[in-house]
């Protein structure tokens, strides 16, 4: 039952106000009553209606390889195809099931983006989606700075390792040479109609640096965990099948950038 997943969260070290982010597999965590709406409710209920949650929703984008043809080709290569909405654009299909049903539930307040996309619910849920900034939305003044400076929490409920979006926050603020940079051409709805906008960032999707083997967000995760179970800046526990993690945001960021 969705009342047995908040008992879960409470024994995690989930509190009444907590401000979490939240990246679940519903496949780890098994079957719950409600399904992923389920989940929903109990996250709800665990933090409380002085709480916050928030999840990374992303865009589906049925035009996403335009980006991947020669800038001078991209603005023909657009037109026709579906504009991102934020009201009505699906979440991304690859952040998983629970991201769309949290996108949908009564009460959640969507960002403005068509990548730096976030869902919240509860208190702080307008102060954290609103205003993404257009370039670099996952650096300065974005819902994931927001997010830290209001002490929030990462809740990781059987997500992949390589899985934590606030690491994009350490890739804006480390002081690394040369980081990689990518333009994006996104086809929006706007008041006179759709409009091509173009998205300057670091690169969030293959990274900013090069490093041989292993995703370095999982990498980074690992070692996190190594060092901040024994300081109380990382629980781990189970809910419901999921092996769970509850980390510092601050310090998850601090660590990352380092």
């Amino acid at each position: 039952s969705h009342a047995e997943l908040t008992g879960d969260l409470r024994r995690l070290g989930v509190r009444t106000g907590d401000t979490v982010m939240v990246h679940a597999s519903m496949r780890a965590i098994g079957p719950v009553e409600g399904g992923a709406a389920g989940v929903v409710a109990a996250i709800d209920a665990a933090v409380g209606p002085e709480g916050t949650s928030m999840m990374t929703l992303g865009a589906l984008d049925p035009a996403a390889a335009v980006n991947e043809r020669p800038e001078p080709a991209r603005r023909a290569l657009l037109a026709g195809t579906e504009p991102f909405d934020a009201l009505r654009t699906p979440a991304d299909p690859d952040v998983g099931v629970l991201a769309e049903v949290f996108r949908t539930s009564a009460g959640t307040l969507v960002s403005d983006h068509p990548e730096g996309r976030f869902g919240a619910r509860g208190r702080h849920a307008a102060a954290v989606v609103a205003d993404v900034p257009w370039d670099d939305y996952y650096g300065p003044g974005s819902p994931l700075d927001r997010f830290v400076a209001a002490g929030g929490r990462v809740l990781r409920l059987g997500a992949d390792p390589d899985t934590v979006t606030l690491i994009h926050l350490a890739e804006a603020r480390a002081a690394i040479p040369s980081k990689r940079r990518v333009r994006r051409h996104r086809l929006v709805a706007g008041a006179g109609g759709a409009e091509v906008r173009v998205v300057e960032t670091w690169d969030d999707s293959d990274g900013v640096v090069d490093l041989p083997g292993e995703d370095y967000f999982a990498v980074i995760l690992r070692a996190f965990l190594d060092d901040a179970v024994g300081t109380g800046h990382a629980r781990v526990g189970t809910v419901g099948g999921a092996r769970a993690e509850l980390l510092d945001g601050a310090a998850l960021v601090e660590h990352a950038v380092a």
